[in-house]
């Protein structure tokens, strides 16, 4: 069920993004579920993301993440999805967006997808398997080293075996922590956003 804080700001956005979806995941790419909205308000709260900067969403599903941190940052905002159907579905979303001019989608996998070299913020909601992001990881060192610049890297709800590969890259710095466990009923350990920076 959808709460009406959710439902509000589909509507606001003009853009149908709530649900999951797993018909297509398997043990590499996992179910479509969009960040809460309340986290997203929390990120773009942050000070880590505005009008200079590019984000890119990996797995980006309907495309959430984009739209509304491109509206209330003013951050220019793509995202990549592999799944046809779901990346038709931000394609729709992006034809009847209130906010749409500073947002993009490509249908791409995460290890093949060549980083463009003035993105310098990557999020991430456990999109796919660790062995992918691995290979994500190289491509997005690939761009850095191409065009060195402040790089994040933003890891919403991570799981055990994303921190224990993070924490163990030696290009990658821990840089802070947004805490999200507050927002929901519970004690939940991973409600949280992990912010890296390529180094």
């Amino acid at each position: 069920m959808m709460s009406e804080y959710e439902a509000g700001w589909d509507k606001l956005l003009k853009i149908r993004t709530s649900g999951r979806d797993d018909s297509n995941s398997d043990q590499h790419h996992y179910p479509y579920e969009p960040t809460p909205y309340c986290v997203l308000e929390r990120l773009a709260d942050s000070g880590y993301l505005g009008k200079k900067n590019r984000l890119l969403d990996y797995g980006t599903g309907k495309g959430r993440v984009c739209f509304y941190l491109s509206f209330q940052t003013g951050c220019r905002a793509g995202g990549i999805e592999y799944d046809e159907r779901i990346y038709a579905q931000a394609g729709a979303n992006q034809r009847t967006a209130a906010f749409w001019r500073r947002t993009s989608f490509v249908m791409a996998r995460a290890e093949e997808y060549q980083v463009p070299r003035d993105v310098d913020r990557c999020y991430f909601f456990n999109p796919f398997s660790v062995e992918i992001l691995q290979k994500a990881l190289a491509r997005i060192l690939e761009s850095y080293y191409e065009e060195p610049r402040e790089l994040l890297l933003f890891f919403y709800y991570p799981s055990d075996e994303y921190v224990a590969y993070l924490m163990t890259r030696e290009q990658l710095m821990f840089v802070d922590e947004i805490d999200c466990e507050d927002l929901f009923p519970g004690k939940d350990e991973r409600e949280k956003i992990l912010i890296f920076e390529v180094t």
